[in-house]
């Protein structure tokens, strides 16, 4: 966890069983007040690698239930996740990883 510029990042990483195989980035959301942007990128590997850079700063524990959530929905293999977040509620954040996950069906 590092913080630069009032931003906190948050970094994760899940093990993956569902390979993502080759895609072109993902890109739902948009940065703005109360949501965020979600990218997926084809990553090497069998991990699902996180990474969060949010405006509300101290919620840590909280990120990490609703991407563990995330995960066990979707445990995607090969894929890098770049969060980028104005203070989305953990229902706006599911919302906005589900969408990214159902452009890779």
């Amino acid at each position: 966890m590092s913080m630069a510029a009032g931003l906190e990042s948050l970094h994760y990483e899940f093990t993956g069983t569902q390979p993502a195989g080759a895609f072109a980035p993902v890109l739902v959301g948009v940065v703005g007040s109360g949501n965020l942007e979600v990218l997926l990128e084809a990553a090497p590997g069998a991990t699902c690698r996180i990474d969060v850079s949010t405006s509300a700063r101290g919620f840590g524990t909280i990120w990490e239930a609703v991407l563990r959530d995330f995960h066990a929905r979707h445990p995607l293999a090969g894929v890098t996740v770049s969060i980028n977040d104005m203070g989305a509620t953990p229902a706006v954040v599911s919302l906005r990883l589900a969408q990214a996950a159902a452009e890779l069906s």
